[in-house]
């Protein structure tokens, strides 16, 4: 539900990162940012607790990036400049 509302109001501006999880939901929402032109990052499985959900999004081809937990905090700051 909040990966769906940053789709529809950030657009093309928003950053998203997915991390472990339980669920496909996440993925979905994640879909819909990257359809609206966002970027995208899951966390890989190796350094997930649970994968369920960073999984789902790298089936659905919803992540741009797949990184491992420690590599996010730092994608993220590279394209929350870039957009």
């Amino acid at each position: 539900m909040v990966f769906e509302s940053v789709a529809e109001f950030a657009g093309k501006s928003a950053v998203a990162a997915l991390l472990t999880g339980m669920g496909a939901d996440g993925a979905q929402g994640m879909l819909k940012i990257q359809q609206a032109g966002g970027k995208t990052i899951a966390q890989d499985e190796a350094t997930s607790a649970i994968c369920g959900m960073p999984k789902a999004a790298t089936e659905l081809g919803a992540a741009d990036q797949i990184l491992p937990d420690y590599k996010n905090a730092n994608a993220i700051s590279v394209l929350c400049r870039e957009t």
